[in-house]
């Protein structure tokens, strides 16, 4: 038996050719490969575009790197404060998006499967199903208009990535989670970028230190809200720690019921 469940946790872990093809062959196989086909593409229009403008293709890099990893609204910044306007911010950050959801959509369904098994993404998949299981019963209370609120609005732990996680645990279908997703996406990015243009003319007038100085408060509220976020899941684990600690302690029947 031990024998067997070897085999078959080696198996998940690193599927064979005939396996892939069989997963590529499904619905979000099919969006996986989309998700790296306009990666791809993004890639080479960014290659193209540093022959033509060394610049351009960096702020590209800056903005791509930036929304990755402290999100839209500090990488929208970015792109303003460099003196680029919408017709270049506000497509990077719909394709770094677009991205983002269609390849990490099919990766957590097929770990949520049970089909394959990522150990690298292992705990951002674990995070990213606790944050989607903590807002499960808000949005499943208004069904497809609570899912486009939540990837609309601009809350902490809200967005596309997180979005359509909850659209799987919904039991929506592919087509309308990413439809739902993607739709409150791209208008909250509209959103964004008329707010942040509009900041970001005001603040010039000012000097060239205040857009910097916006950037770094964003980056801070990000940092910050990320930290809090840390602190309550440690605050709320200690207490289940304690409770358990405490029920140890606690006397037991030993009479096992008899008078």
């Amino acid at each position: 038996m031990k024998e067997e469940g070897k085999k078959s946790t080696h198996s998940i872990e690193k599927p064979s050719r005939e396996a892939w093809r069989q997963l590529f062959r499904t619905t979000e196989g099919r969006i996986l490969l989309l998700g790296i086909a306009v990666a791809l593409t993004g890639l080479i229009v960014m290659g193209v575009v540093a022959f033509w403008s060394p610049d351009t293709s960096q702020m590209i890099g800056t903005m791509t790197f930036f929304n990755i990893v402290f999100g839209r609204a500090v990488s929208m910044s970015i792109g303003y404060a460099g003196g680029y306007g919408h017709a270049l911010v506000v497509p990077v950050n719909m394709w770094v998006e677009s991205v983002l959801v269609l390849l990490f959509y099919p990766i957590f369904v097929f770990s949520m499967r049970k089909l394959v098994v990522f150990p690298k993404l292992k705990k951002f998949l674990e995070r990213t199903n606790e944050a989607a299981e903590r807002h499960y019963d808000k949005v499943h209370r208004y069904g497809i208009i609570g899912l486009f609120v939540f990837v609309w609005f601009p809350f902490w732990m809200t967005g596309p990535v997180v979005g359509s996680a909850i659209g799987y645990l919904l039991g929506f279908p592919a087509w309308l989670t990413l439809s739902v997703v993607f739709t409150g996406t791209y208008i909250a990015m509209g959103g964004w970028a008329y707010v942040m243009y509009g900041i970001h003319s005001q603040a010039a007038v000012f000097g060239p230190w205040a857009p910097i100085l916006i950037i770094v408060l964003l980056i801070l509220f990000v940092l910050a809200g990320h930290m809090l976020s840390r602190r309550g899941k440690d605050q709320q684990a200690g207490e289940i720690n304690t409770g358990n600690e405490v029920n140890k302690k606690l006397p037991h029947d030993k009479t096992g019921g008899h008078e």
